[in-house]
């Protein structure tokens, strides 16, 4: 297995204050596919905020993710269990899983390892499902300054393993009995500040920082700030989720 290389524990901190939680009406979703409500396996945690949602749902949830400044970072709750561990060897029992999620995550990891051990830790009528969002939307003429600092500015510096979330997830390999999802959508009220915060958890605008010891976001800033107006007034910043979710193979 190749090395876990570890793309967010710098920004670690920044990233439970200014990445988005999905929508209640996700898990809603995901809870009624549930045949049972025992155990949930959130794989690739990060901060939490995915797995402290699961939990109002389910009896336990098991949230694992290889980075320690992420688990030390991640959102407290008595139903949640956080573990440091890699997807592909997760400490969990055979058959012992409800329900697997994956959020904004599974590109990163040893994606077939990973679905041998899922298809080995859920139960027989267990549900899998993977997600991820897009770049946030907000109106024409921010989106266009968005989408160049993400394919221009910082372009070069994603990972290789981007790719397959710029593809919708539709490239990746998915061996289960799938489930077609209704469309979801994150949106939140952002501040100019906050809007920024999350542009600076991208693992690009980390890696650009690092490799030419300058900060791209102060730019940008200079560029967004006649469009905000006021940057202490708050937009609407919307993200569509792509997902797949599915079954194990009859």
């Amino acid at each position: 297995m190749a090395a876990f290389n570890d793309n967010f524990s710098k920004q670690a901190s920044i990233y439970a204050q200014f990445r988005p939680s999905y929508p209640h009406e996700l898990y809603d979703y995901l809870q009624s596919l549930s045949p049972a409500q025992a155990l949930a396996w959130d794989c690739g945690t990060g901060n939490g905020q995915s797995a402290i949602h699961l939990a109002d749902y389910f009896d336990h949830v098991h949230a694992s993710d290889p980075s320690e400044a992420q688990i030390e970072n991640a959102f407290e709750h008595e139903r949640v269990s956080y573990h440091v561990e890699t997807a592909e060897k997760p400490s969990l029992s055979d058959n012992s899983v409800d329900l697997i999620t994956v959020a904004q995550a599974i590109h990163w990891f040893q994606i077939d390892q990973f679905y041998e051990v899922a298809k080995r830790v859920m139960k027989k009528n267990g549900i899998i499902a993977i997600w991820a969002y897009a770049t946030p939307t907000i109106n024409p003429e921010i989106d266009r300054i968005l989408l160049d600092f993400h394919d221009r500015i910082v372009g070069p510096y994603w990972p290789e393993e981007i790719n397959l979330l710029r593809q919708g997830y539709m490239t990746i390999p998915f061996p289960f009995r799938e489930i077609e999802p209704p469309e979801f959508y994150i949106r939140k009220s952002f501040k100019l500040q906050d809007l920024l915060g999350h542009l600076l958890t991208w693992s690009a605008t980390q890696r650009f920082i690092q490799q030419e010891q300058v900060n791209p976001i102060g730019k940008l800033q200079d560029q967004l700030m006649p469009l905000w107006a006021d940057p202490q007034k708050t937009k609407q910043v919307t993200w569509k989720i792509m997902m797949r979710v599915g079954k194990l193979p009859s």
